[in-house]
């Protein structure tokens, strides 16, 4: 009895088709193999180039005036603000600064195109490393950090309201030396309960609070990367590629972390507000998003999208229980305010609105607006708050009708809003990274990395002498 071949198949010629199938599947498979070790040679390298580059711009902080807010200089007379990499400073030009700063950003794009092929134990580790050394490296880049000391010192010390006052009434006070000139008559920016927190050092020396204040937007940042990493799986996004969105970014630990940044903050309690929500803590997500409007107002922006983010009658469910816990943190709030600041407290949107009004060069309407003969006009400034009003309303609309997800469309209206301010500062981007890491959605993180680079042009052109041909 014989046993028949397929037809058409001779014994040597099954014998070489075999060999030929093998041949022609191993070199695909070496082809995959080498594609992905490349990608984690990329990946790796650009990951750990990060917190290099951090370590060199701290470094050349301590003796590089263009890397550190103007007001101050720290080699001499105020060498107790550079920290311990004061032993170790050295001097740039501002041409390598900006070189630096531009391979920075460019490993920030790299690292996180290929960060699927990064170890995450590796990935932790880069974050882990950039933070500590922004955190003990100088003050970098902004003065906003001796604004929040004065504003709690005019509270404290001098008994005088921030949210009426400027700084310019405590002339007499060394902390004023260090305050920005285009914030020496401007009321305080900041929500009432980071006012309180701000009285915490306002006998402090001024490097003292440089650093505490250094220390709150580490710490915040580092929480609010514990929360992405456990909403992570809720929302079914790659945990290390998510928290290395956030902690990677420049803009949020150089800029950020570097300027002791309020942002950072309000950004704690919004992540852990969206992490309640999706643990169906809902009364607790209420507070915690009134919580960081309180700190900063930009944290208002997520309650809406949160309340329309389920179907359902409006007193049902998760919104019944949003709105208890809303209502209740707005009620302690504003007794607290009352009680401290009286009605002025008021004041701090139409503050907000001056600021605005008068920020069109770091700004990309601003830009624009550069490029033609208009002027920006009050006319022009109405249309802008309409159109953001409609876009926001647009995008509620889309999420009440659950057409679109309450977390992406928190974050197309996050970046609406950065997208038609007209003061538009560096370290802004930070409010859009969280909501976008815990998102799938491709045109999202493109548009991070576009926000990333915007804010990063803006961060690189002020260490410019002068950057008015932007």
């Amino acid at each position: 009895m014989s046993i028949k071949a397929p037809l058409g198949v001779t014994p040597d010629g099954g014998a070489f088709d075999v060999a030929t199938t093998a041949a022609l599947v191993e070199p695909a498979h070496r082809r995959r193999s080498r594609s992905r070790t490349r990608a984690e040679r990329i990946g790796i390298g650009a990951t750990l180039l990060i917190p290099i580059l951090a370590l060199f711009l701290c470094m050349a902080g301590t003796r590089t005036g263009a890397l550190v807010p103007a007001t101050i200089n720290l080699w001499p007379p105020s060498s107790a603000m550079a920290g311990p990499l004061e032993y170790v400073g050295i001097s740039l030009t501002v041409g390598e600064v900006v070189a630096a700063l531009l391979a920075l950003v460019a490993a920030y794009v790299v690292a996180t195109r290929y960060a699927e092929h990064v170890p995450r134990r590796l990935t932790i580790g880069a974050i882990v490393a950039f933070t500590v050394i922004v955190l003990i490296g100088p003050p970098l880049f902004s003065t906003d950090v001796f604004s929040y000391q004065v504003y709690g010192k005019m509270f404290a010390v001098y008994h005088l309201n921030p949210y009426v006052h400027g700084p310019n009434l405590i002339q007499g006070d060394p902390l004023y030396n260090y305050i920005g000139s285009n914030w020496i008559k401007t009321p305080s920016l900041y929500g009432p309960l980071f006012t309180f927190l701000s009285t915490a050092f306002a006998q402090a020396s001024v490097a003292f609070n440089g650093f505490a204040f250094k220390l709150i937007a580490a710490a915040a940042s580092g929480g609010t990367m514990l929360l992405i990493w456990k909403s992570a799986p809720h929302r079914g996004v790659d945990q290390a590629r998510a928290v290395g969105l956030f902690g990677l970014n420049p803009l949020v630990t150089l800029y950020g972390v570097g300027g002791g940044h309020n942002d950072l903050l309000m950004l704690l309690l919004t992540t852990s507000g969206i992490y309640a929500v999706l643990t169906r803590r809902e009364r607790s997500a209420g507070a915690l998003f009134v919580a960081g409007a309180a700190v900063k107002l930009t944290g208002a922006l997520l309650l809406p999208f949160a309340l329309l983010g389920e179907p359902g009658g409006f007193l049902r469910g998760r919104r019944h229980g949003l709105l208890i816990g809303a209502a209740a943190m707005t009620a302690a709030v504003a007794v607290a305010s009352y009680i401290a600041f009286g009605t002025s407290i008021l004041h701090l949107t139409s503050t907000l609105q001056t600021v605005q009004n008068r920020g069109t060069r770091q700004s990309l309407l601003g830009f624009l607006f550069s490029l033609t003969p208009l002027s920006v006009t009050h006319g022009v400034r109405i249309g802008d708050d309409v159109l953001v009003a409609a876009v926001l309303l647009w995008l509620l609309r889309r999420v009440w009708q659950g057409r679109m997800d309450w977390i992406e469309g928190a974050a197309w209206a996050t970046f609406a809003v950065l997208a038609t301010a007209w003061s538009m500062m560096p370290w802004y981007v930070s409010w859009l990274i969280p909501l976008v890491a815990l998102t799938s959605n491709r045109r999202l993180w493109n548009l991070a990395m576009l926000a990333t680079l915007a804010g990063s042009g803006i961060m690189i052109a002020g260490v410019l002498p002068s950057w008015n041909w932007l």
